[in-house]
């Protein structure tokens, strides 16, 4: 994406690599990003907006804590805004990508710092955030604390204090209840309820 007289605009070499990535034309394409750019007029969605689309996307989840966590999903060069590029890629490995790229998505989530590992810290804090999401179906309320410890413990193969994302895909893709439970509830953020 780029920039001309102070308006964004989308490169062709953008516009041919969406078009390829989300099985959309160019013209829909281009007309997602004129549609974009009408709500964003600089082209970058901040946070505030994107609080917004949650909002009105998920009426009936209680998602407002995790909304700095989804938002780091989008804002893929972590500078605190979400362009077009950045947004389309980002959907379109949510709703038709292989399960590793959207665990690899799912990984910045956890990963608060944006360093490329999960530490135990992190997932207590985003284990708190979600706790609204986890406990919608459980009559049993499983306390933070356990859910913590027994999901790290699973991603953590190597015991280094640190989860990777080959360490964290591995967790959610084999058979590691927590980890699974944790993956799922936050793909469920971004699927409509028809209840």
């Amino acid at each position: 994406m780029g920039s001309k007289n102070g308006k964004p605009v989308l490169r062709d070499e953008d516009v041919a690599a969406l078009s390829q990535s989300s099985g959309m034309t160019e013209v829909e394409v281009k007309d997602a990003f004129n549609a974009f750019v009408a709500e964003h007029p600089n082209g970058k969605m901040k946070p505030k907006d994107f609080r917004e689309i949650m909002s009105s996307a998920l009426p009936k989840k209680d998602a407002s804590k995790m909304e700095k966590h989804v938002f780091r999903i989008y804002d893929t060069n972590n500078d605190g805004y979400v362009d077009f590029v950045e947004f389309m890629v980002v959907y379109y490995i949510m709703s038709d990508g292989a399960p590793e790229e959207v665990l690899t998505q799912i990984f910045r989530v956890f990963d608060v710092n944006s360093d490329g590992s999960i530490t135990k810290k992190e997932l207590t804090r985003l284990i708190k955030d979600m706790h609204g999401l986890l406990n919608t179906d459980n009559q049993e309320q499983v306390s933070k604390e356990m859910i913590t410890t027994t999901a790290f413990a699973e991603m953590d193969k190597d015991e280094d204090g640190k989860v990777t994302t080959e360490e964290f895909i591995s967790a959610c893709m084999g058979r590691e209840e927590f980890s699974k439970m944790l993956t799922l509830k936050l793909i469920n953020i971004f699927i409509e309820d028809d209840n």
